[in-house]
């Protein structure tokens, strides 16, 4: 979604982009050699996928100078990914600037989830990229953190959060969707994204049970390896009937129902990410509930645009839950500061492309300069 939203901003402010990367599938609709690698490495071992991951720069490194030759870019902009040189490469042979978005420490991510194999490689390959880059662009300064510590000087990055296209959720209808779905009468907290356990969803489920009020319902947009453990936690706690899951939902569905919510949820969050759902919950003027941690408190302020709690305290949330379920004036309240302050410090898409546009005119001018 990023890489959409971004490319789709850039290219209403008239520039051209032409995309390289792998396909999964050929234009005949056929299955490609990296789809097909794709379903094969599930049952590979570690340290041979990731080699696999290494030896695409090869491939890739010759996509992008085919690119060059054809359309002669001005700069070149990549999503960064471990074991991905390719960039780097090019960016020394063609002599254009280049710009490194930056959405996770991959590396330690991986490493803490027990992905990653070859730690030494993938570590030397996601520094030489950091330190080569012209530009360095980490969604949030607690990401920034881990940029600097790979010796990246700070003029070199530029910290760029998430966004959103207003237009899409400010027109945000309450109410029709919600009897459709039998929450007339329901207080609503919602959930949008992948379900992961580090989120911290059974938490509201225990909390719901704690405060025993049949109107509270949780309603998770969206699917992921956490969800069937959810289920069997609301069960089990005699809550199942206040617990509904859409499934994975097309993201034009999302405005829609991100009205069905009286509250947002993000409960918890690791210490890097900015949360693409958090940007959207504000932009429809939801009250939210977030995490008490540095990486969002760039975002959030607690009690104007949102309650922030502490994730290791469980009744932190009980006490957000209810103070927002039993307070209507602050609901309203908090959803027009969150709508708010998307405009006051320009959380869009259009607002990213226009800082990535000034970063690359400014490399360019000291480009033309020397």
């Amino acid at each position: 979604m990023h890489i959409k939203e971004l490319v789709g901003a850039l290219k209403r402010r008239d520039h051209r982009i032409d995309m390289v990367g792998p396909k999964a599938q050929k234009t005949d609709g056929g299955r490609s050699l990296t789809g097909f690698l794709g379903d094969a490495r599930a049952h590979m071992p570690a340290a041979f996928n990731e080699m696999l991951e290494a030896g695409y720069n090869l491939k890739a490194y010759r996509q992008l100078l085919h690119s060059a030759r054809a359309h002669q870019p001005d700069i070149l902009y990549e999503r960064y990914n471990a074991f991905l040189l390719a960039g780097l490469w090019a960016k020394r042979s063609l002599g254009i600037p280049y710009l490194i978005e930056v959405n996770a420490p991959l590396c330690h991510e991986r490493s803490l989830l027990g992905n990653l194999a070859l730690k030494g490689p993938a570590r030397r390959m996601e520094r030489a990229v950091w330190q080569g880059a012209d530009a360095v662009l980490p969604v949030s300064d607690a990401l920034a953190d881990y940029v600097r510590r790979e010796q990246v000087p700070d003029d070199r990055i530029t910290v760029i959060p998430n966004g959103v296209r207003t237009e899409l959720f400010q027109s945000v209808r309450r109410g029709s969707l919600r009897r459709e779905m039998g929450f007339a009468d329901k207080i609503v907290f919602g959930f949008v994204g992948y379900v992961r356990e580090w989120h911290g969803l059974d938490q509201v489920l225990h909390a719901f049970a704690r405060l025993a009020d049949p109107a509270l319902h949780f309603l998770i947009i969206g699917e992921g390896p956490a969800s069937a453990g959810l289920k069997a936690i609301a069960s089990e706690l005699g809550i199942g009937h206040q617990l509904t899951f859409t499934g994975a939902r097309p993201h034009e569905d999302i405005p829609a129902l991100l009205g069905v919510m009286d509250i947002a949820l993000q409960p918890d969050v690791n210490d890097y990410a900015s949360p693409l759902k958090l940007f959207e919950y504000l932009a429809a003027g939801c009250a939210i509930i977030a995490p008490d941690r540095p990486n969002i408190r760039e975002i959030l302020d607690d009690g104007k645009t949102a309650l922030l709690i502490d994730p290791d305290h469980p009744d932190d949330l009980s006490r957000a839950i209810t103070a927002l379920a039993t307070d209507f004036d602050l609901r309203k309240k908090l959803g027009a500061a969150a709508c708010d302050l998307i405009g006051r410090r320009d959380y869009t898409w259009d607002g990213n492309a226009r800082k990535v546009e000034a970063i690359a005119e400014k490399l360019l001018a000291r480009g033309a300069a020397i």
